[in-house]
């Protein structure tokens, strides 16, 4: 692994990172490395890749030729050099390039660290669509691993972004959490929005808990499971203004060029096929969403906490559902719009749109796999 010269600046990436695209260990590690739980239940076993930072990450041209497949992107590991400064640089490796065994021999065999469950570990990262924390989460449970909740959680570049969309969301709430609700509806709002972001369960949230009839280990897993859908509604209404331009597009796009008759019949079909696809999905999350916001109203409004309460108790088994719609819609309009900036004449061959769309279908094959089951 030599020495990564194109990442920019870790700091910059530090502070300016998206929970959808960065896992960021590093930042997990100086802020809880010396906790119980974090000793107890480490991320990977190694702790080089406990420091590392991973990103989901757009490959450009000539780095699809380290994969055997027509990937659009992948999974990055990234490794700082020192980390007492990240400005000295990382190495990095992507999951699953070429010589990928080669590569983690190496690490083996430099650090004396890895192992297959570290192995195994990268592998289902790689298959996620995204690494929000709610969806990688279930996903890592179902698979067997368990580690410390610490390593779930928003960046900080998001948890800035969606701060006023919590203060909105939790504002009903603030007359069942604190005392003094029209002297100080602001200053509570925000207090109760940062607590929701920072996964607090301290004592102002005692009458919340109390009222929804909760244990504190309950009650700290709700406000996970609040926050995860909190997360994935103002994700979905930062998303959907960005769709309809992106899936009209898709539409309508034609390569430059000499074009195969397989690949024009491919393109014109492939075509309809993710404009459904994507509709789909964004009405799936709707729908669900709604659930959601149904046994809300029932909290804030009917005056049922053990409505709310019992959701969120079995909010964990719609993550998936959800961030695996979410995360391959946003793949798709982030790279669909990184390839084609707005107002720009920007062509494309016939030979890269089918890879581009054919990556596109594969990351909404379980779509596909719903309307072939709902159609027969």
């Amino acid at each position: 692994m030599a020495s990564d010269r194109s990442i920019r600046s870790l700091v910059a990436l530090q502070s300016n990172a998206s929970t959808a695209r960065t896992l960021n260990l590093f930042d997990v590690w100086k802020r809880h490395g010396e906790t119980d739980e974090y000793k107890a239940k480490p991320f990977f076993n190694s702790p080089v890749l406990n420091h590392s930072i991973i990103v989901k990450h757009r490959l450009r041209t000539h780095e699809r030729h380290d994969f055997h497949d027509e990937r659009v992107s992948a999974t990055k590991v990234i490794l700082p050099i020192d980390l007492t400064d990240l400005r000295t640089g990382a190495r990095s490796f992507f999951v699953g390039q070429r010589g990928y065994d080669d590569v983690i021999d190496e690490l083996v065999s430099v650090y004396g660290v890895t192992d297959p469950h570290d192995s195994n570990l990268l592998r289902i990262l790689d298959s996620l669509p995204s690494l929000d924390p709610f969806l990688m989460r279930e996903r890592l449970k179902g698979a067997g691993f368990h580690p410390a909740r610490c390593y779930f959680d928003l960046t900080d570049a998001d948890s800035s972004r969606m701060f006023n969309f919590v203060r909105q969301e939790v504002a009903p709430l603030i007359g069942i959490s604190f005392d003094n609700m029209d002297a100080r509806l602001n200053e509570n709002t925000a207090k109760l929005a940062s607590k929701i972001l920072a996964n607090a369960g301290d004592a102002e949230l005692e009458p919340l808990r109390e009222g929804m009839g909760m244990g504190r280990p309950e009650f700290e897993e709700g406000v996970f499971c609040w926050k995860g859908f909190i997360y994935y509604k103002w994700t979905l209404s930062e998303l959907l203004p960005k769709v309809r331009p992106v899936a009209n597009e898709i539409a309508a796009v034609a390569p430059s060029g000499p074009v195969e008759d397989g690949d024009k019949t491919y393109i014109l079909e492939a075509r309809s096929r993710l404009v459904r696809a994507i509709s789909r999905a964004c009405e799936t999350v709707r729908a669900t969403l709604k659930v959601y916001d149904d046994s809300y109203a029932d909290l804030t409004k009917n005056g049922k906490p053990q409505s709310f309460r019992d959701f969120l108790l079995k909010a964990p088994g719609l993550f998936y559902e959800l961030g695996e719609r979410l995360g391959a819609v946003h793949h798709i309009v982030s790279f669909w719009r990184y390839r084609f900036p707005h107002n720009a004449r920007t062509k494309i061959g016939a030979e890269e749109l089918v890879d581009l769309l054919a990556d596109f279908e594969a990351s909404l094959s379980f779509d596909s796999e719903d309307s072939t089951a709902s159609a027969a």
